[in-house]
């Protein structure tokens, strides 16, 4: 195969139309929800046990260390593995070669930089030699993961998401387990390095033997111009992320300590586990089907309010659930009453996670569009807020004073509806609605009962009814076309 001649991602199919853009598009998130679903149970019940097993500031220290390579982790891309993903034309070798190699070329001189440093990271943050070697771990991690990256794209632009969730089940299950384990065996802060070291081999086997791909180095400079002209303004975004998020973790590392980074870390964790079960899953999908149909405003439209309806439907009732049962969990669950002082922030970070659910899958369909301009903005204003908010009100009301500041920055994603409403028309209320009501209805019979939740079978019951609750709720507001919907998702018409 010559360089400039297409990769052909789907052999015997020139281009993947209208039809298989939706099957594959329901089918991949059918596959990364379904598949994964015994991994993120395993995640689930992982986290429940490091937070058992290790201590508020082990915990806050892996935040912490975490941290620093992953603000390390946004430069070692310039866009342009998102830009493949968006490419309208069919990818060719130069496309695949100067990716790589840019690539490589900047994880390494992360490397070098992150190794260069370790004494000043160290004096910095008053870390431990075990939390030094987690952050070499990380680092290494960081080296593995881009060596995964084209094999991941090719699967991931022709919608073969069957395939790519396999080495993601294998890594996290190798993870968590392993975590657990060498957390039970008392290894405190070490027992991320290994998890994170196993994770990582584990990851770069698989998806070399599913999806495999001969490495090659090489620059072209046609190539790199077509896909920086949406890689940079991308990896804009992405950077004013990591100042946003990431940054402002280590920042608030010297302003409220490693047990009160811990206790924000256990909040934001279990309040965002919703979206790990879901919001990944479809939006990872969402930005190469919307990228597929942004000629047809109409197509686009459909596909962005079901999505967001869809998430609304299984994300909001868990947030209503775990804000209605987290204080009989904690209070029932043994050695778990440590995280009280936590629960204002999971209450906060809960609202923050409910408005996200709707923002995020709205930036990505800006983004898979090519409205990386308006995303980039938008980002800007959230950088400046956060910045703006969360010292002050940390300084204010310590580890809440975060929450606190979280939450107010959250409600600014009604920017964010108003600007897609501009662009494609969406209809917010239709696909708001009826999970709002739904959850809310849910959560006022969960209030109810509360007072009478003093043992974990009660709280197991409940969980069932307000289950049950919630979707009687949801049916009587919908009637009918509640089983239509779940018909067109499981087996879309044509």
């Amino acid at each position: 195969m010559s360089e400039s001649q297409p990769v052909e991602l789907d052999p015997g199919t020139p281009e993947i139309d209208l039809h298989q853009v939706k099957t594959r598009s329901i089918s991949g998130v059918l596959a990364l929800t379904s598949r994964t679903f015994l991994v993120q149970v395993i995640s689930f019940i992982a986290t429940f046990f490091l937070t058992v097993f290790l201590s508020p500031q082990d915990y806050g220290t892996f935040f912490l260390v975490s941290a620093v390579v992953n603000f390390l982790t946004y430069f070692s891309d310039i866009g342009l593995a998102a830009a493949l993903i968006q490419k309208k034309d069919k990818l060719t070798r130069q496309d695949l070669t100067t990716t790589f190699t840019i690539q490589q070329f900047l994880v390494l001189l992360l490397l070098f930089l992150l190794f260069a440093n370790t004494g000043f990271i160290r004096s910095q943050y008053q870390l431990s030699s075990a939390a030094i070697y987690l952050m070499w771990a990380l680092g290494l991690s960081l080296f593995l993961s881009s060596l995964k990256t084209i094999p991941s794209i090719l699967l991931e632009r022709d919608l073969q998401f069957n395939k790519l969730v396999i080495p993601q089940i294998l890594e996290n299950l190798v993870f968590n387990l392993s975590a657990v384990y060498f957390a039970w065996k008392g290894w405190g802060i070490n027992t991320f390095t290994f998890a994170v070291l196993a994770r990582g081999f584990t990851g770069l086997i698989a998806i070399y033997i599913i999806s495999p791909w001969k490495p090659g180095l090489g620059l072209n400079r046609h190539s790199l111009k077509k896909l920086l002209n949406f890689g940079l303004p991308y990896q804009a975004n992405t950077f004013l992320a990591v100042i946003k998020d990431d940054g402002m973790t280590l920042f608030l590392g010297k302003l409220i300590g490693q047990t009160g980074l811990g206790y924000i870390g256990w909040a934001s964790r279990w309040a965002n586990m919703p979206l790990r079960f879901f919001m990944d899953n479809i939006t990872k999908v969402a930005f190469p089907a919307y990228a597929r149909v942004q000629h047809d405003p109409q197509v686009l439209k459909k596909g962005i309010e079901k999505t967001i309806f869809y998430l609304a439907l299984v994300s909001f009732p868990a947030f209503v659930g775990m804000a209605v049962l987290a204080l009989p969990l904690v209070n029932t669950i043994p050695r778990y009453q440590k995280w009280l002082p936590a629960l204002i922030p999971l209450y906060l970070y809960l609202f923050n996670a409910a408005w996200a659910t709707i923002s995020t899958p709205l930036t990505n369909a800006l983004n898979a569009i090519g409205k990386i301009k308006i995303t980039f903005k938008l980002m800007i204003m959230w950088t400046v807020l956060t910045w703006a908010l969360m010292p002050y009100l940390a300084v204010k009301l310590g580890f809440v004073g975060v929450s606190l500041a979280a939450a107010i920055i959250a409600t600014s994603s009604i920017i964010v509806m108003y600007v897609i409403y501009r662009l494609v028309k969406v209809n917010f209320i239709q696909s708001l609605l009826a999970p709002t009501l739904a959850s809310f209805f849910m959560g006022s019979a969960l209030l109810v009962i509360t007072p009478y939740l003093t043992s974990l079978p009660r709280i197991i019951v409940t969980i069932f009814a307000g289950a049950f609750i919630y979707f009687v709720s949801l049916y009587l507001l919908q009637g009918k076309q509640l089983f239509l919907d779940l018909k067109n998702l499981i087996k879309p018409n044509r």
